[in-house]
């Protein structure tokens, strides 16, 4: 079985609508139709690149390619045309799909026979191939098999659960895992997929009033755009029942301020990356009211967790020599489970009992909720004492004028790293500096804070910490 099971198990269902987008809607039947018409052409290739947005030819991309027997491959349509040429490379005899193209896929033509069915039902062939964002190195070939997508839904999603009338507005691009799980998550459990274009906040409120939208998925500089931009009416969203945010650290100012914005509207941050195929852990609603209701310190500091493993996936924390973390202690963050893929380009690299190494540190509360403190390569090394970044960026949070803050570590001679504080806001640098020592501790306090206007990041919210680093680097030799 292949995730054409998905739309065809939809497709039988009945004739709600399934995809929406630039003012047009398919029902999953007329989504199959076309998907076995474009089957017939992608046989001949190796694979389906597609480097187009959110249209309504990516679901019909996606699931031709399905069965045609051939990985799908979106792409960074922003990437620089070196950038592109270098990934098309790595994918002889591909079919690239470019945005120009897309409509052909929409034209309503009678598939041939033999494309009707698909080519393979092996669960193990190779499904998505997802580029990495490539925040800390090089960007990388994830390789997800239709077993790991599959797992996924059937863990976590009923079929067809939903109301007719539920829709969710999906403002992520097309290359990004939560676009790609969001389209079958929401085709099975029988939900309407709406598909925004461009990302503006306003646009981003109105298309939830005019569409009905109960649903939503957000990446924190939405999130944080989306609560700026309200204003009295604006937050008039009755339809809006529950809103995702996830795929980079969210601020908990930027949390709080949005649950009080939108009272009546269920809060859940999920936590997963690329080569997970999707969540793997989730902090909902009644945790949020919770956590923002909460008294004590170690109440409200739950905002600021994922959230505890969804069913199928294990959690564990290890010291840097691999052995087991208590509870409260952090460590390098593994996971495992059906799901989870931990594979570029055909080479596993998960260990011999399955753990996939996430490269990021994190804890474990004594409940099981998830905190993650950032990339273990974003660690900070000082005088042999290791200094998480996050810890010091969420204090400068706090400090009043201050929007966003990145910590990185510059070389230094002495204690060999020395910790630099790029924050966009106003201030002054000794104040700021005064304010992270009495939270903290003298040996986490910036050694020298930096003023922008805004910091480098991923369409999908990610610091580009190498960026900011290399810039800095040659700014303060």
């Amino acid at each position: 079985m292949n995730i054409t099971m998905i739309l065809e198990m939809a497709a039988s269902a009945g004739d709600r609508a399934a995809v929406t987008a630039d003012g047009r809607s398919l029902t999953a039947s007329e989504l199959l139709t076309l998907a076995r018409g474009a089957a017939h052409r992608f046989r001949d290739h190796s694979a389906v690149l597609y480097l187009g947005t959110s249209h309504l030819a990516y679901p019909v991309a996606l699931f031709g390619a399905a069965i045609a027997g051939v990985p799908f491959i979106p792409v960074n349509y922003r990437l620089g045309d070196e950038q592109t040429a270098a990934i098309l490379a790595r994918h002889p005899g591909a079919l690239v799909l470019r945005q120009a193209e897309l409509d052909i896929l929409l034209m309503r033509t009678e598939p041939p026979a033999e494309a009707e069915e698909p080519a393979g039902q092996d669960p193990d062939s190779v499904a998505v191939v997802l580029y990495t964002s490539g925040t800390t190195a090089e960007p990388k070939a994830a390789t997800l098999r239709h077993r790991h997508l599959l797992s996924y839904i059937w863990n976590t999603q009923e079929f067809m659960a939903t109301e007719e009338a539920e829709a969710t507005l999906v403002a992520v691009p097309p290359y990004h895992v939560a676009g790609l799980m969001n389209l079958l998550t929401n085709l099975y459990s029988g939900r309407r997929v709406v598909y925004l274009g461009p990302f503006e906040a306003v646009a981003w409120l109105e298309t939830v009033r005019r569409e009905g939208v109960t649903h939503a998925l957000v990446v924190p500089t939405m999130l944080a755009r989306i609560v700026t931009a309200v204003r009295g009416d604006d937050a008039r969203t009755p339809t809006l029942r529950s809103l995702a945010y996830g795929g980079a650290r969210t601020p908990r100012t930027v949390v709080e301020r949005a649950l009080r914005i939108f009272p009546d509207t269920g809060f859940v941050n999920a936590y997963g990356l690329t080569e997970t195929a999707s969540s793997v852990t989730v902090l909902g609603p009644e945790d949020h009211r919770r956590a923002l209701a909460a008294s004590d310190p170690a109440g409200r500091d739950r905002l600021g967790s994922v959230g505890r493993p969804l069913p199928g996936v294990e959690i564990q924390i290890r010291t840097e020599a691999g052995e087991p973390s208590d509870a409260g202690e952090t460590g390098l963050v593994f996971l495992r489970g059906e799901q989870i893929a931990g594979e570029y380009g055909g080479r596993s690299v998960l260990d011999a009992d399955g753990w996939f190494a996430t490269r990021d540190r994190g804890r474990l509360d004594a409940e099981g909720y998830l905190f993650i403190e950032g990339r273990a390569d974003d660690t900070i090394i000082r005088g042999g004492e290791n200094i998480a970044p996050a810890e010091i960026e969420d204090v400068l949070l706090a400090c009043p004028g201050i929007l966003e803050a990145a910590v990185v570590g510059l070389p230094d001679p002495e204690w060999g790293q020395r910790i630099a504080a790029v924050v966009v806001g106003s201030g002054d640098p000794d104040d700021i500096r005064q304010w992270v020592k009495e939270r903290l501790r003298s040996s986490k306090t910036p050694d020298v804070v930096v003023f922008r206007s805004e910091l480098p990041k991923t369409d999908t919210g990610k610091l580009l910490r190498r960026t900011l680093l290399a810039e800095l680097e040659t700014s303060h030799a």
